[in-house]
């Protein structure tokens, strides 16, 4: 089980603009990258990054205060994108997820799944933030979910085992294409902003993990 290090909610406007720098034993920085507790594969999300580098601080995130505590990137995993914003609005998580990416452009943000769908399609009369139109539930029911070859290019173009699970699909894109399924596009970057239609954190591969540490050590 992950410590969950949330704080008390504050009467007072909360100020997430700014990030707290922590440090380990040796003075040295300790990277902290957050996972929204929304829904979907969050402890798989975890584990993958801490395979990638086992110094770094996971952040749950479960209520908008959590942010004071300073993140360097951040995770919107997989789920169900309509039960997840249902979940958050008691709380007001997903306001204020929205509100620190707007505060923090140059942070790598990386949407799977349902996360994408977050990220195309944020509500509160927010502009998306990637420049992409998508459709929910493209690939079909929970029974129709597979896995497949991918083609992605990051740095260097490579293969990647796809996994779909209801997924949805870009019908718009006007970003940076990183990942292919045969001829159609299923992961986009717009900026330091990564949407994927499928799950890198259900295979043993951790090129996106990678990645997400990578830009937020830079």
């Amino acid at each position: 089980m992950l410590p969950s290090r949330g704080i008390q909610s504050f009467n007072a406007p909360i100020d997430i603009s700014h990030s707290i720098e922590w440090m380990n034993t040796f003075g040295e920085a300790v990277l902290r990258i957050g996972i929204a507790m929304l829904q979907g594969a969050r402890s798989e999300h975890a584990q993958a990054l801490l395979q990638v580098d086992s110094e770094i601080e996971i952040v749950e995130l479960r209520r908008p205060s959590d942010l004071l505590l300073g993140i360097d990137a951040l995770i919107l995993p997989g789920g169900e994108s309509t039960s997840m914003r249902l979940a958050s609005a008691s709380k007001g998580l997903l306001k204020s997820l929205f509100d620190w990416m707007i505060e923090n452009k140059d942070k790598p943000v990386l949407g799977t799944c349902a996360g994408a769908i977050l990220l195309c399609q944020p509500e509160f009369e927010l502009t998306p933030f990637v420049d992409a139109m998508i459709s929910r539930n493209s690939f079909g029911r929970q029974s129709d979910s597979f896995q497949a070859k991918l083609k992605v290019r990051i740095i260097e173009e490579s293969e990647f085992s796809g996994v779909f699970i209801r997924a949805p699909r870009f019908i718009e894109n006007g970003c940076q294409a990183v990942a292919w399924l045969g001829d159609e596009v299923v992961g986009i970057l717009d900026g330091n902003r990564m949407a994927l239609t499928f799950h890198p954190e259900l295979t043993d591969d951790l090129l996106f993990h990678r990645w997400l540490i990578t830009q937020a050590s830079a």
